[in-house]
């Protein structure tokens, strides 16, 4: 009678739970790309090599590989296992496929010109971009004053707004509070109060706004 062949598995993967088969991730498999970047991201965070990983997990260096590269469906207890060895919720290593994310790209000099109070003296007002949702909504404008005038024009809207100033100098009021914006300053403030430029003090003046609004629209300034 032949005796009976010695395990030659090269894993550490063994036992009932460990047995369970991993099955072929479907191609582009939101869900399999998600833990991929997650496994990848915390293994690195952690300055781990593959084979540190499968030391510590018990998982085995193919079988993380595949992981990490989306090629495979891991099992739930492949997966505890994996969030035992980084100390974090299982559900941490499924952030990013629960829905696409919107971004908005807008390449320089490709914004919409918006016609504003002001524009016919100089005030430009470039649209960078918007992103809309069900609880979210939000603009940012590149805003170029390069002649003074008269009357400035003055804004009220919803929601919040960022001032960053890039270029120039100027004083901008909110309600009855006047702040001196320079380059590198910010000012964030109530869009329901009053508020634009009030002394252009060195032109041109080159600002971003960014307005954040909840479910009501609004106008930039």
């Amino acid at each position: 009678m032949t005796a009976p062949r010695p395990s030659t598995d090269p894993t550490p993967e063994h036992g009932p739970a460990a047995r369970e088969v991993e099955r072929p991730a479907p191609r582009q498999g939101r869900l399999e790309r998600a833990i991929a970047g997650q496994v990848r991201g915390l293994r690195q965070a952690h300055g781990l090599t593959l084979a540190d990983l499968s030391e510590r997990s018990g998982i085995s260096v193919p079988m993380l590989s595949k992981i990490e590269n989306a090629s495979i469906s891991c099992s739930l207890t492949t997966l505890d296992r994996l969030a035992d060895t980084f100390d974090i919720p299982v559900t941490s290593l499924f952030r990013g496929a629960d829905a696409q994310r919107e971004a908005v790209y807008t390449e320089a000099g490709s914004g919409a010109r918006i016609v504003q109070r002001g524009t016919r003296v100089g005030h430009d007002y470039t649209l960078l971009g918007a992103l809309r949702g069900a609880h979210k909504r939000m603009e940012a404008h590149l805003v170029t004053l390069t002649e003074a005038s008269e009357e400035f024009p003055l804004f009220q809207h919803p929601g919040t707004e960022l001032l960053y100033m890039l270029e120039g100098e100027m004083v901008y009021a909110h309600g009855d509070a006047s702040y001196t914006m320079r380059p590198g300053d910010a000012l964030q403030l109530d869009g329901e109060g009053v508020h634009g430029p009030r002394e252009l003090i060195v032109l041109p003046i080159r600002f971003l706004s960014v307005v954040a609004y909840g479910e009501v629209g609004g106008g930039a300034s």
